[in-house]
């Protein structure tokens, strides 16, 4: 029986926020956004129905604060809350609090959150119901001496890995006896910083395997799979580029990893949108890595080659309706890439870049997604993620989805801070990239795409494109000014991006 939700507060901000709110409206629902003193006139704000200030800027003080969250959600009305990605979407805890607080939590029950995210339980879980795990400890190690037994049972290289958490935080890799025990002193404080919890655990360490992860969908009758993404292309553990489907996967691995992934899903009773990562092997094995109990950055990748709106459904399945994908077998239909495009410096060693955005000009176009959550005028702080948007490309092939993203990623204009775009253009120019021969350890064989050499020619060409941009937006606000013997900046990125192939 459907819930009676006419009204959702989306526990987040920034870009995922908005795409929530545009979600909810076309599901015709109210959308309340929270939002800090740093976001007072962001545009995820504006496009609410209605907006409540939770704190000062620091996560500590607002969007991480349960207490503010569901006090929000009451005071307007809402009778759920999706909590996004980041922040709260992953605390068991706060899924039970709205619960407690008789709303609805958009996502999985706390029960599944708690059991995917001790790695050491979801290892034995998966174990439980079959699904390929990497070899290692079934629970956290402590002792150093336990630690070099088990290290050396495993063989070495292994990895030191956070019992609570992911996103690259509490991981060490350790290639030799006399490393581990400083690796599992670091990685401990790391994982409490992090995590709030220091407890780590060891397993082997697969040299240069893909990262591939599975999306899965269940609602109170079904839980399915939709597919593939590729998330091989990483810098220190952190995602920069995925696409979907994935160029190592064929329909019988799909199927196979796919049915991984709905096994660990229904071994924890999983409702909702989720994702199963994968280390996938040269061979054809693949192994489990853990679950992420939320929606993804990446999934609009999935939505575009499977013609599937994942929130949608998240919310649909929130109300206790099915979903709407058929049943039956799928296949993707074309290739999407996504870029994430960031406010890091990568001729700076991707140090963040802080400042106003003085001017930005999205890329558009058949095909081009663009999910950004500011806009020229914005400020960015030092106070969230360095994300400012997702630039998504659909195509009939992978080759067309890469030329696509080139031409988008030549019309993307950003002033006022420095941003990754020239690490993605030199990517997807490189020939390797291109024949899809990455992997997890891609980028460390590869440090000349990160970090620009000084003399690097598209550097210059995009402080030049800056330049023009900038005058460019000087001069619109001049009236009766012609621009037609202007060089536009996407000719110019366009001609030089074709010129690195």
């Amino acid at each position: 029986m459907a819930m009676p939700i006419t009204r959702v507060l989306i526990a987040n901000r920034g870009e995922i926020a908005l795409r929530i709110i545009r979600a909810c409206h076309e599901e015709g629902l109210e959308a309340v956004a929270v939002y800090s003193d740093a976001d007072r006139s962001a545009p995820y704000v504006r496009a609410a129905n209605a907006a409540v200030h939770i704190g000062p800027p620091p996560a500590a003080q607002s969007y991480l604060v349960m207490d503010k969250i569901i006090a929000a959600a009451q005071a307007t009305g809402a009778q759920a809350i999706h909590p996004g990605f980041g922040f709260l979407s992953e605390r068991a805890a706060f899924a039970a609090r709205v619960a407690e607080a008789g709303l609805v939590f958009i996502g999985p029950p706390a029960s599944a959150i708690q059991a995917m995210g001790d790695k050491t339980e979801a290892r034995r879980r998966m174990q439980a119901a079959g699904v390929p795990v990497v070899p290692g400890a079934m629970a956290a190690v402590t002792d150093p001496a336990e630690a070099t037994r088990v290290a050396a049972a495993l063989g070495y290289p292994v990895l030191v890995k956070a019992a609570a958490g992911g996103g690259g935080k509490g991981m060490r890799v350790v290639t030799r006896p006399d490393d581990l025990a400083g690796a599992l002193t670091s990685a401990a404080s790391e994982a409490q910083k992090a995590f709030g919890d220091p407890a780590v655990y060891l397993e082997k360490f697969i040299e240069r395997p893909r990262h591939v992860e599975i999306q899965v969908l269940a609602d109170h009758e079904r839980t399915i799979h939709l597919g593939e993404r590729e998330c091989s292309v990483q810098r220190r553990h952190q995602k920069l580029l995925e696409e979907a489907p994935s160029i190592a996967v064929d329909p019988e691995l799909r199927e196979r990893m796919g049915q991984a992934a709905v096994a660990a899903a229904k071994a924890v009773g999983y409702r909702s949108a989720g994702t199963c990562e994968f280390l996938l092997a040269a061979d054809g094995s693949f192994y489990f890595l853990e679950m992420n109990t939320r929606i993804q950055v990446e999934h609009p990748v999935t939505e575009l080659v499977y013609g599937v709106d994942l929130v949608r459904e998240q919310l649909r399945i929130a109300r206790g309706m099915p979903m709407t994908v058929a049943p039956g077998p799928l296949s993707p239909r074309g290739w999407a890439i996504e870029c994430r495009i960031t406010s890091e410096d990568p001729a700076n060693g991707f140090l963040p870049s802080t400042g106003r955005i003085t001017y930005l000009k999205a890329p558009a176009g058949p095909g081009i997604r663009w999910d950004s959550g500011v806009e020229t005028g914005d400020e960015v702080t030092l106070f969230y993620d360095s994300m400012l948007a997702k630039l998504i490309v659909h195509g009939a092939s992978r080759s067309d989805a890469i030329a696509r993203m080139e031409r988008a990623l030549a019309e993307l204009v950003v002033t006022g801070v420095a941003t990754n775009q020239p690490f993605h253009l030199r990517l997807l120019a490189d020939p390797d990239f291109r024949a899809g021969r990455i992997d997890i350890q891609f980028l460390e064989r590869r440090p000349e795409l990160i970090v620009a050499a000084p003399d690097d020619e598209l550097v210059k060409l995009l402080a030049v494109v800056a330049a023009l941009a900038e005058e460019e937006r000087r001069q619109r606000q001049k009236p009766a000014v012609a621009l037609d013997d202007q060089v536009t900046s996407a000719w110019l990125v366009r001609g030089r991006a074709e010129g690195l192939r």
